[in-house]
């Protein structure tokens, strides 16, 4: 069954390449895009089957328009993607307010734009299926990323509580939770606070140094992970959560691992804070 998709942040990464594959598999896609020039590329390169919309997810008038013209170009949604977002690093004590913000804009507040400019379409088809594109980084914490991961950390919660309040309407989601892969999240779209304490060299910022230097080495393969994405909204029975790479799915199974232990350790406190039974 053909698709009608709604992409976030298409110029780059796991956008651009989930764009790319549904149109070549005979779906059709509305794009959003920064810039009118790309926007328009694309839909002259879509034809009949896609349009690229001019949308920045920090406004929500450019957000409620986008949706709108692409329900009028397309006829209806079926797939919504949450994709456009960054990466801010930095030591948490040394990332500045502004940028603090701008993170949780893009990454959070920009997706609850969205979801609130779509759902009424969605709940009056009864059906749909909602991709936030979070991060292995939304389900543990690294150093000298905690900012970001505070902001993939909250989209997995949207989604989970959307998941149960959205199910029994016939609309799925999955947060679909990448480890490293080849796209520009750790180059030119992050922004960087470098430690200035000495304290946070050896943790934030060796951390850091390493994401930078593993960018455009890293072994997810973002055409396999576009792949994955397009055969995750044509199942029956999706997950809401899907961890994406081999270090993705080993992270998630050992938090889960860790977090089950550290719990059956001291259940015996948090057990005894109810009143005496």
């Amino acid at each position: 069954m053909t698709k009608h998709w709604f992409i976030t942040g298409v110029s780059t990464g796991f956008g651009k390449h989930l764009a790319a594959l549904a149109l070549a598999q005979g779906d059709k896609v509305a794009a959003t895009f920064r810039q009118q020039a790309q926007a328009d590329d694309f839909t002259q390169k879509a034809g009949a089957n896609g349009i690229g919309l001019v949308a920045d997810v920090a406004d929500e008038a450019a957000v409620k328009k986008a949706v709108a013209d692409a329900i009028a170009s397309l006829g209806h949604l079926d797939v919504i993607v949450n994709n456009a977002g960054y990466g801010s690093m930095g030591p948490i004590e040394e990332v500045p307010d502004e940028e603090v913000q701008r993170q949780f804009d893009i990454n959070v507040f920009g997706p609850l734009r969205v979801l609130r400019a779509v759902l009424p379409h969605l709940r009056a088809r009864k059906s749909g299926h909602i991709l936030n594109i979070t991060s292995i980084g939304g389900l543990r914490s690294f150093p000298g990323v905690g900012i970001y991961n505070g902001s993939k950390f909250a989209l997995e919660g949207i989604g989970e509580s959307l998941a149960a309040q959205v199910g029994p309407l016939g609309i799925k989601v999955t947060n679909v939770e990448p480890s490293g892969f080849r796209t520009d999240w750790a180059g030119r779209s992050a922004t960087f606070t470098e430690p200035a304490i000495e304290d946070y060299r050896p943790t934030a910022g060796k951390n850091m140094a390493d994401i930078q230097g593993y960018s455009g080495q890293q072994p997810g393969d973002p055409e396999r992970a576009a792949q994955a994405m397009f055969d995750l909204v044509r199942m029956d029975n999706p997950p809401v959560h899907l961890p994406l790479g081999k270090a993705a799915v080993k992270g998630a199974l050992d938090k889960f691992a860790t977090i089950t232990k550290e719990v059956e350790q001291y259940a015996h406190i948090g057990n005894g804070a109810d009143f005496p039974s």
